[in-house]
């Protein structure tokens, strides 16, 4: 009989362990959630620092919450410890990557969890940055702290994508955008432009330029549409990001949308090391940056066309700060990013609207199979945007 006892006791206490030990799994992955959600707040605002979050929690209770300011500083953990005082004594932070451990433009973020006193940090991934790499957190070990890596890594690697591929690759993260018809065009016969997709995925557009470094375009784009690559999300407008054409020639004309505002918005324009001096000197007058890359002519139908280097100028960009790239046209841009395994993921936007065979492909002279039947892509996520179907790819 005591024997059925101790065994139920014992049962008993397993089973109160076990509960306890989900209940702290389910508690550490909520927080990192909310970690997150944070950061995603600095996306786009933030280079060339990660848009990173952090959550102070006691006992279930938040204590103070922090993300990267606009510009890369106060970092997310510094903000989190400011709002929660001395009550972070005895806490956890959670944090959507490791801590600095370096002396940059701000002092350690590392040192300032030791000093405040932080027992536990569950960090969500590894910093690449040579600078870092694991010495952030082997520093907080150092000073008695409890140090947990993993959680949500998938997730905190995607939202910190552009400073992975900027540190690791020296390039941004590219995000290719394409609008599509039914029967894959992007435009009606001779570049017209149509509406293909409604209010709802525009809407998702405009969020995902808001969270874009930088938004690229080619010529072509520009002459036919006149765009003006902003934000126009309510009380989202400085949230625009900095406009890049590719216009090897400098075509752009004076009186485009682009360059009427660019001195609101920036403008850089990437123009072929023999492009036109007279040109770029008119165009920075108006306020544009023109920026010369290598050049690679293309050749079409036996004519050689002027051009640029894709590489050289993904790797132009990054050198001045830009970490996360959307791409939005046109064909022969995302032809060129594709076929370069240049782009990082694709956002395959199709609508309701039938355009016709002399429209214009979505991708130049590749077939839209390239992506969507292709081995080399896979689909990472797919939602219905209104009468919209978003499609997400990643390389595989």
């Amino acid at each position: 009989m005591i024997f059925r006892i101790l065994e139920d006791q014992y049962a008993e206490r397993a089973r109160v362990e076990k509960a306890g030990k989900a209940a702290a799994a389910a508690a550490d992955l909520r927080f990192m959630q909310l970690a997150l959600t944070l950061g995603r707040r600095g996306l786009g605002r933030t280079a060339t620092n990660p848009a990173v979050g952090a959550v102070i929690v006691k006992d279930g209770v938040i204590l103070g919450r922090g993300w990267t300011e606009v510009g890369g500083r106060p970092h997310a953990e510094v903000e989190a410890l400011a709002r929660a005082g001395e009550a972070a004594r005895g806490a956890t932070l959670y944090v959507t990557l490791e801590p600095c451990s370096h002396v940059g433009r701000s002092p350690p973020c590392a040192d300032a969890v030791i000093a405040a006193g932080i027992s536990r940090v569950v960090s969500a991934i590894e910093d690449p940055n040579p600078l870092v790499a694991g010495q952030g957190h082997d520093k907080l070990r150092a000073a008695g702290i409890a140090v947990d890596v993993g959680l949500c890594a998938a997730e905190a690697a995607r939202d910190h994508a552009g400073h992975f591929r900027r540190v690791r690759d020296r390039r941004p993260h590219v995000v290719l955008k394409l609008a599509v018809s039914t029967d894959d065009k992007i435009a009606r016969a001779g570049h017209k432009p149509v509406a293909i997709t409604g209010e709802e995925t525009r809407a998702r557009v405009h969020l995902l330029r808001a969270q874009s470094d930088a938004i690229l375009v080619g010529i072509g784009t520009v002459l036919a549409d006149d765009p003006e690559l902003t934000v126009r999300l309510p009380g989202m407008a400085k949230q625009s990001p900095i406009r890049v054409v590719l216009d090897p020639s400098l075509r752009i004309p004076g009186g485009s949308k682009l360059v009427h505002s660019a001195r609101q918005t920036p403008l850089w324009l990437i123009a072929s090391e023999v492009a036109e001096a007279a040109a770029a000197t008119r165009l920075g007058a108006a306020g544009a940056h023109v920026i010369h890359v290598a050049d690679r002519p293309s050749v079409t139908d036996g004519q050689s066309r002027p051009g640029l280097d894709l590489a050289a100028v993904l790797a132009t960009l990054s050198e001045k700060g830009v970490t996360r790239l959307l791409v939005e046209g046109g064909a022969r841009v995302a032809s060129a990013l594709v076929s370069e395994n240049l782009a990082d993921e694709i956002w395959l936007l199709r609508g309701e609207t039938t355009i016709g065979a002399d429209g214009v492909d979505a991708l130049d002279r590749l077939p839209l199979t390239t992506i969507t039947q292709s081995s080399g892509w896979r689909v990472r996520d797919s939602e219905r945007l209104g009468p919209d179907t978003l499609t997400i790819y990643d390389p595989t």
